[in-house]
């Protein structure tokens, strides 16, 4: 088992216990003492646990809590591009589709250069940046109005208004958290409201999310599980979440991040 994997299973526990102890994680993972304390200190470097004594606790972030578009952008690069690439070979030329705001879907419409004759829809002011400048002369971007986010998302009457007269063959969606139940979320109501008109205006959702959006519930859902046709994350993602998604979601599809590919012909 791969560190990455190691650690995104002790942090799952974690947040489904509220607390690990080492000596539980050396019997349950068959690794040494100073592994799970290695893991340990990568995650809490990260500011997902709080070492104690003998294991870590859980941190839970707040159900509204909304980081900014940059710090957003700086975790799980490897992660977000390989799900991009991946999300990317889903998109034929010359369809419509709809792309939510987020890092994720960013990191995707940086990936979309070489498909041509595109109509893409976003609410996001950072998405359009990347497609206006992709030099794509056949290519025609609709950025809806509305107010604007800490994740730079355009919300609100406005832009749910605009999507709901639409009809996009593919909508791609990042978002905040994914989990049993609560299913697809973000920390923000009014996002939470333009997100189900862009999933609505799309005949298939394609919901892209990394691993560490696993376990985590915003304060609103967008979307159940079962209602996602496909889950686009990476090799990361614990077994129980991909049974999960593989039982409830249309399709799983894991995308491999450079790291593995480059242990795997070590």
């Amino acid at each position: 088992m791969l560190a990455r994997q190691r650690q995104a299973l002790i942090l799952e526990e974690a947040r489904r216990t509220g607390a690990v102890r080492v000596s539980d994680l050396v019997t349950r993972l068959g690794v040494s003492d100073m592994t799970v304390r290695r893991d340990l200190d990568v995650l809490s470097g990260r500011g997902l646990v709080e070492k104690v004594y003998g294991g870590a606790t859980s941190i839970v972030g707040k159900s509204t809590d909304e980081p900014g578009f940059e710090a957003k952008s700086v975790r799980q690069r490897a992660q977000k591009e390989a799900i991009a690439a991946v999300a990317a070979g889903l998109v034929r030329p010359g369809t419509a589709i709809g792309i939510s705001a987020g890092t994720t879907t960013w990191t995707l419409a940086r990936a979309l250069d070489a498909v041509p004759g595109l109509t893409i829809v976003t609410n996001s002011i950072q998405v359009a940046d990347v497609l206006r400048g992709s030099g794509q002369a056949e290519r025609t971007v609709v950025l809806t109005g509305g107010v604007r986010t800490p994740s730079d998302a355009l919300v609100g009457p406005v832009a749910v208004a605009s999507l709901r007269t639409l009809h996009l063959d593919v909508v791609f969606l990042g978002v905040h958290g994914m989990a049993d139940g609560p299913g697809f979320t973000t920390p923000n109501l009014t996002e939470s409201e333009t997100d189900r008109a862009l999933v609505e205006s799309g005949r298939k959702l394609v919901v892209l999310a990394d691993h560490t959006k696993w376990g985590t519930v915003g304060i609103s859902t967008i979307a159940d599980l079962n209602e996602a046709d496909v889950v686009v994350s990476d090799d990361g993602l614990p077994e129980q979440a991909r049974e999960t998604l593989m039982e409830q979601a249309g399709e799983l599809m894991v995308a491999e991040t450079a790291e593995t590919v480059e242990a795997e012909h070590a």
